[in-house]
Formats: structure tokens, C-alpha cells, sequence
């Protein structure tokens, strides 16, 4: 089995938050966030171009697929973390239940969903379709789930300067991505492979960022071994709830095998990419980003190793 080289990097710049945190504050941490909120409107930027238009709209007529996907993504996954608050208590805890909300709200992955639904010999013009469609769903649902929360935990969280933030550094980037598909749009499919690792280092510093001003203010000295264990245990069982129901629904739809794989393996995902970037633009700076991010890593981590294992056994 091999393990996902983007995991082992993220484990890397995590090792050098902690190590080296004082490059991530300061006038450094000023540079770094300058870089970072350029890249967020290039790796958009980029989107746009690769965005096949054609694709989506001959998506279209699988529209039960979709419902159920999006559905899973953008309703089904808030909705389970929703059901767990009742129970929170304590400012530590509410932070936590807080960063799996924000987990729960995130689109859900791109390449990753395709490829492995690909191997397993799924619906790939649907996953196309889902994986495409979710990141532009996400830029208006995912702040409506976060900002309900957001508004009574912290005083200076805006909705209005949210969708401006996310209007400037995301959806006009991708506009014009679409707006110029036909004189770049061959440049993005011949490099691909190059604009592929520009993406993941953008979201590598913007990961190395926000660890590092955790570590520097010792956010993470709250974090005990048993809140670790328990989050790690937390996400196995939030991803196979997904994976199960999303599998239910499907038979419940009469999907044949190829849409049910499609249902299952885009359902259950949820997008690093688009949780760093949201992390940025969404969240205000009195949140630790580190610890936000935190679950939305692991479950990145598993949600790769099991589908990955799933979509081998499918494919033999």
C-alpha cells in the first residue's frame, strides 16, 4: 500500500511549523500571506480554465446522481456534526466541534474523486460533474453553515465581508478562467502536471502559516494526546457514516453499480484545497487556524487511504 505523497508533505511542513514557527510571524508571516492570497486567486484562476463547460452541461441529465451528492455534501455531512452539539461543553470542545463543522461544510475534492472513481470503474462524467459543480456550491453554502456559528462565537464575523472576499479572491478568478478557456485553456491541459504542484505548494505554505502561528502563541499546548485520539476516532466514524449512508441511498434510488460507486466515493470527500483556502477568507483571526484545521488533515488522510483500498478492490 502506498501512502499518499501530499500526506507525507503535509506531515513535513507540520514538522517545520513547530521546529521553525518564528517564519510564519512577523514580517515573514506578512510575505507568506501575501504569496498565499495571490495563489488562492491563481489556483482558482487555473480552475476556471480547466473547467469543462461541455462536461457540466452533459452532467446535467444525471440529476438524481447529483441531488444525492450534493446533498451528501452540502446537507448530510453539517447535519450529523449538527446533531453532536447538544453535547459540547467547554470552550476547548466547542472549538473542536467547531473545526468539524467547518470540515463538514467544505465542498468536496476534485482530482482525487475522479481518479479514484475512475479506478474503480465508476460513472467518470458524473464524478467530473460533482467534483466540478461542488467547489462552485461550496463558495455560497459553506459561509451560510459557517457564519450561523461564527456570528455568537466571535464578535467580529461578517457575512457581507466574507462573500466580498470570497466575490474578489475566488469567483472573479474563476470567471475569468472561463472567460479566457479558449485562448489558455490547450496551455492548462499541457501542464497540468506543473499546475497541479503549484496548487499544492500554495496550500502547503498556507498549511506551514497557519500551524506556525499556532505553535508560536502555544495554541496546540491545549491540545492533549486523549483530544488527538478522540478526534482521529471522531473522523474514521464520521467518513464511514457518510460512506454507509450515501451506499443506502443509492439502493434506495436503484442506481446501477457505476453511479453507486460515483455516490459513494464523491459523497464522502471533502477538499483540502478548498478548506485551506476557505481557512483564509473565511474564518476570522482570532480562531486557530491550526486547530481548525486539524480534522479537516485526518480525514484528508483516511478519506485517501480507504477509498484508495476500496476503489483497488473494485478495480480487480
Amino acid at each position: 500500500m502506498k501512502i499518499d505523497k501530499f500526506v507525507l508533505a503535509i506531515i513535513v511542513i507540520i514538522a517545520l511549523a513547530y521546529f521553525f514557527p518564528y517564519l510564519g510571524s512577523g514580517e515573514s508571516g506578512v510575505v507568506l500571506n501575501w504569496i498565499g492570497s495571490l495563489g488562492i486567486s491563481l489556483i482558482f484562476f487555473f480552475y476556471g480554465l480547466k473547467l469543462s463547460t461541455a462536461q457540466l452541461l452533459y452532467g446535467l441529465k444525471n440529476w438524481k446522481l447529483h441531488l444525492l451528492v450534493q446533498g451528501s455534501t452540502f446537507l448530510l455531512f453539517p447535519i450529523i456534526v449538527l446533531l453532536i452539539y447538544p453535547f459540547v461543553e467547554g470552550e476547548s470542545n466547542e472549538l473542536f466541534w467547531l473545526a468539524f463543522l467547518f470540515l463538514a461544510a467544505l465542498p468536496s475534492t476534485v482530482s482525487s474523486s475522479v481518479v479514484m472513481v475512475s479506478l474503480a470503474k465508476g460513472n467518470v462524467p458524473a464524478a467530473i460533474f460533482n467534483a466540478s459543480i461542488s467547489g462552485l456550491i461550496g463558495i455560497v453554502i459553506t459561509p451560510i453553515w459557517m457564519g450561523i456559528f461564527l456570528k455568537t462565537s466571535t464578535a467580529n464575523f461578517s457575512l457581507s465581508e466574507v462573500y466580498v472576499k470570497l466575490l474578489l479572491q475566488i469567483l472573479l478568478p474563476v470567471i475569468l478562467g472561463l472567460f479566457l478557456q479558449r485562448y489558455l485553456g490547450k496551455y492548462s491541459r499541457k501542464y497540468a502536471t506543473q499546475l497541479t504542484l503549484f496548487d499544492k505548494s500554495i496550500i502547503l505554505l498556507i498549511i506551514y502559516k497557519s500551524f506556525a502561528e499556532s505553535f508560536d502563541q502555544g495554541l496546540f499546548t491545549t491540545v492533549k494526546a486523549l483530544d488527538l485520539a478522540f478526534i482521529s476516532m471522531a473522523v474514521i466514524v464520521l467518513f464511514f457514516i457518510m460512506y454507509s449512508t450515501t451506499g443506502y441511498f443509492s439502493r434506495l434510488l436503484n442506481f446501477n453499480t457505476a453511479d453507486q460507486i460515483t455516490a459513494q466515493f464523491c459523497g464522502t470527500k471533502k477538499s483540502l484545497v478548498h478548506g485551506t483556502v476557505f481557512s483564509k477568507v473565511l474564518l476570522p483571526e482570532s480562531l486557530a487556524l491550526g486547530i481548525m484545521l486539524l480534522p479537516l488533515m485526518l480525514f484528508h488522510a483516511f478519506q485517501i487511504l480507504v477509498i484508495s483500498v476500496i476503489a483497488g478492490k473494485l478495480s480487480r
